[in-house]
């Protein structure tokens, strides 16, 4: 199997304080790569409880997206599983966030050509962690992905609700600032080792039918519990429920287990079979979207960047900065694209392999194409408003101004009439100097 797992979030204890990291170098690896970093990216995490199996599902995952034979994608009965680490017990096994180090390329119905990442993450509320730890991950693998799964154990129960509740709250109050649309795209509920089968039947059906019936508001409710129920639906632009039956005792109680088809339970195999398309066939796939703009590979390094200088100190951050994170990485992407823009203008006019032209003409070509990248950067719809965005207008015109000199310089390299003189005069200085000596040398002596 190629690849493995790359932790790029990384969470230490030092002092009875936490601090999170962000391992930009194995980031970049994936997300930088020549033939990713300009695409449309789908992010697929998994969060939730610990100990629940998020690993093991993702594993499963994988063993679709790598399948040549998407109708047999489970292939070997007999093949173990492997991937992201996992085993059984009831310590934890997974901390901070890990992404798979080889993205998988899809077709979307469309046509177009995207990246599919694959995310997981540390397991909330273990004996170690604390609530901070289990909020950051949790908001910051939602703030990253387009495709949430909330894995929950047994039933959708209201400290489930509480706690999604809290660790989206940056979520909904970004949104009263100004994010327009909700904040965060799919969260998918996937309830394990479901029982009530004659309640609500296994699946995406019952499980949406659980779904609607949990977050239902009635009047009867306190109005705790009807703040969480808006708060939820408010923070996403689609809401999914799946049921999973147990997979079976050999998966749960034999400490041996390798991941192995053959030992769990059929019940089990026939609902994954219909779980993972549902998430990861192409016609499913959810690109990643931050304001309503669909993000590439290298946007969302920049995004990464942005929103773990929130993380970074111990207290948990204010929601506004959250925000600011947002729509200054959003600034910066909307720069780098202006930029780009007027390099490959003006490369085509007076780059490396162009012969000399004109200043004026140079002066020219400069204005216009100046002019259109800052109309263009006008444009791109950016977050944080007009004044936000304007030091990095001011920004965007500085750099501009700096590649203008730059091609000037360049160009007037290439005037061979100016090189000429130059040369000239060096040579008529040399002999004027020689001359001079001669005449010194012969008076004196």
């Amino acid at each position: 199997m190629d690849g493995h797992a790359i932790q790029i979030i990384n969470v230490e204890e030092c002092m009875k304080k936490t601090s999170f990291s962000l391992n930009e170098e194995s980031l970049s690896s994936i997300l930088l790569r020549p033939d990713v970093r300009d695409k449309k990216v789908v992010v697929v995490s998994v969060a939730g409880a610990f100990r629940q199996g998020k690993s093991f599902l993702l594993d499963f995952f994988l063993r679709y997206l790598l399948s040549s034979d998407r109708t047999n994608w489970l292939g070997d009965p007999e093949k173990p599983l492997k991937g992201f680490p996992w085993r059984g017990g009831s310590e934890r096994d997974t901390i901070g966030i890990l992404l798979w180090s080889e993205p998988f390329f899809m077709i979307l119905p469309s046509g177009e050509e995207v990246v599919v990442l694959l995310m997981d993450t540390q397991g909330s509320f273990d004996s170690t962690s604390t609530v901070r730890q289990c909020a950051t991950v949790f908001a910051l693998s939602t703030m990253v992905s387009s495709t949430q799964v909330y894995n929950i154990h047994g039933n959708i129960q209201e400290d489930h609700l509480q706690h999604l509740h809290l660790f989206t709250e940056y979520g909904r109050l970004a949104l009263e600032s100004d994010i327009s649309g909700t904040p965060f795209q799919h969260l998918l509920f996937l309830v394990r080792d479901w029982s009530f089968p004659y309640e609500y039947d296994f699946g995406n059906n019952g499980g949406n039918q659980l779904l609607d019936n949990r977050l239902k508001i009635v009047q009867q409710h306190h109005t705790e519990h009807q703040a969480v129920r808006s708060h939820i639906r408010s923070c996403f632009s689609k809401l999914d429920c799946f049921l999973m039956p147990h997979p079976g005792l050999k998966v749960s109680t034999n400490p041996n287990f390798d991941g192995r088809v053959k030992d769990i339970d059929p019940n089990f195999i026939e609902n994954l079979i219909a779980l993972v398309p549902h998430l990861l066939a192409p016609v499913n796939l959810v690109v990643k979207k931050i304001n309503g703009q669909e993000v590439t590979c290298r946007e969302l390094f920049t995004y990464f960047k942005a929103y773990i200088k929130i993380y970074e100190s111990d207290t948990l951050p204010e929601p506004r900065s959250m925000l600011e994170a947002t729509a200054e990485a959003n600034n910066l992407n909307a720069i780098l694209t202006c930029q780009e823009m007027y390099s490959e203008a003006m490369s085509k006019i007076c780059g490396p392999d162009r012969p000399y032209i004109n200043p004026t003409d140079l002066d020219a070509a400069h204005l216009k194409t100046y002019k259109a990248a800052v109309e263009k950067f006008n444009t791109i719809p950016k977050m944080g408003g007009e004044a936000f965005s304007a030091d990095y207008l001011e920004r965007l015109k500085e750099t501009l101004k700096q590649l203008g000199e730059d091609y000037r310089m360049s160009n007037s390299k290439k005037d061979i009439f100016k090189v000429g003189f130059i040369y000239l005069l060096l040579m008529l200085l040399n002999s004027l100097l020689y001359s001079f000596n001669s005449v010194y040398l012969t008076t004196r002596f």
